[in-house]
């Protein structure tokens, strides 16, 4: 019996990456060897065993064999004549294909470590085309590894093609597509995600609200990378910079799926795509079973997301009414969420990604103005139900009326 590390854990190891999980595989055993030295089984489709002490994965070397559609049409083989190369060829990328051995030897039958070298996403075998969820996968390890220098080889891009025009990408659940789009949004290039499934086809098929964007133009004196769907990555890649936040990173995405819909005629010119790209931002969320927190955040996104750059020139009363819609007195942390968007979107633009943006500022300033209102002498004032609500809003708008006359008076 041997056992060797495999997987992320090798690869990450030989990129100079802090290594979070352990994935281990064994070789020449059985589960009954491997019971009786005190680890537990908890896999059901193959051999997989937790370890006594560290509670890390082990798994018997296996082979696969494709005997159904989908990610999950496969028959395993696990049995002490599996060699570590027949386990490593199953896998999909030639990076994760690497073992490291107990006396500190890396094993490489498929020049895992050579791919490293160059920067390529290659794939080992053929057999990569049986699994429709490596489309994916791929372009998140393009988006994972894109500020390393990694590119998608050009023959596992065209698999990826192949892939898409088999039509197998339909066999891929709502939630494993969710689940790589969301670590696809964690990585430091989330963009790089799209544009790869957008480079193979997948974007259209899995995406179409966001392909649509795709030669979409916009007015050129607002947005001199004219293309909209351009635009879309660029505001991602803004997002991206200012925060971690997976909300904002998917609304930043989705802030104009309403241009989409524009009829061509209409070119450059759109308006009414915020409010438009709401049903698009709900059909998208519904699809993939996003969380309700995200898909909130991205319908008031899409709604509101072009009045933040006017918040400076907008009247109280329409401030306060705009921290009505987007219910910022039970969930404040929409204001700053809100904020960050809508200065992806202004400086997401091609020569303007360094933008001064003093309307995220004033809008938070302008929300801590209006919050700070007390409401308990209202109450106590005697006023009941309607008549509380709009004596705090009246207050609320007197509050920032007073707030915007000292900002002007110390601009002067």
């Amino acid at each position: 019996m041997n056992i060797y590390l495999v997987g992320g854990a090798v690869r990450d190891q030989l990129l100079q990456l802090p290594v979070k999980d352990r994935d281990w595989v064994v070789v020449g055993a059985t589960p009954q060897m491997l019971l009786q030295q005190g680890y537990q089984q908890v896999g059901k489709d193959f051999p997989v065993f937790l370890h006594p002490d560290t509670h890390e994965e082990y798994a018997l070397a296996r082979t696969e064999r494709k005997s159904g559609s989908g990610y999950t049409g496969f028959t395993c083989y696990a049995a002490p004549d599996v060699t570590l190369e027949d386990d490593l060829a199953r896998r999909d990328l030639t990076i994760n294909a690497i073992a490291y051995s107990a006396d500190g030897e890396y094993v490489d039958p498929y020049h895992g470590i050579d791919d490293i070298n160059a920067r390529q996403l290659r794939h080992v075998s053929e057999a990569f085309t049986e699994d429709p969820l490596r489309v994916l996968r791929v372009a998140r390890f393009a988006a994972r590894f894109a500020p390393l220098g990694f590119n998608v080889a050009p023959e596992t891009l065209q698999l990826m093609k192949t892939m898409v025009q088999s039509g197998e990408l339909n066999a891929l659940t709502a939630e494993r597509v969710w689940k790589e789009t969301e670590k696809a949004l964690e990585s430091a290039a989330p963009s790089v995600y799209f544009e790869i499934l957008r480079q193979c086809g997948a974007l259209s098929v899995l995406f179409p609200e966001i392909d649509a964007l795709f030669g979409v133009p916009a007015p050129e004196k607002w947005h001199p990378e004219i293309d909209t769907g351009i635009h879309a990555m660029m505001v991602l890649n803004i997002a991206s910079q200012l925060t971690d936040d997976i909300a904002v990173r998917f609304s930043a995405l989705c802030h104009d799926l309403g241009k989409g819909l524009t009829p061509p005629e209409n070119w450059p010119n759109h308006h009414g795509h915020g409010p438009a790209g709401v049903p698009l931002v709900e059909a998208l969320c519904q699809r993939y079973r996003i969380p309700n927190h995200i898909r909130d955040l991205a319908r008031l996104t899409a709604r509101f997301h072009d009045h933040i750059h006017l918040i400076d020139r907008m009247r109280p009363s329409k401030i306060i009414r705009l921290f009505d819609a987007i219910d910022a007195w039970r969930k404040p942390e929409r204001v700053e969420q809100l904020a960050m968007v809508s200065e992806a979107d202004a400086r997401g633009r091609k020569g303007s990604e360094n933008l001064v943006y003093p309307q995220r500022a004033f809008l938070c300033q302008a929300f801590a103005v209006a919050n700070s209102v007390d409401i308990k002498p209202i109450i106590e004032s005697g006023l009941k139900g309607s008549a509380i609500r709009d004596a705090l809003t009246k207050q609320r708008e007197v509050a920032i009326i007073k707030w915007k006359s000292r900002l002007n008076q110390d601009q002067c």
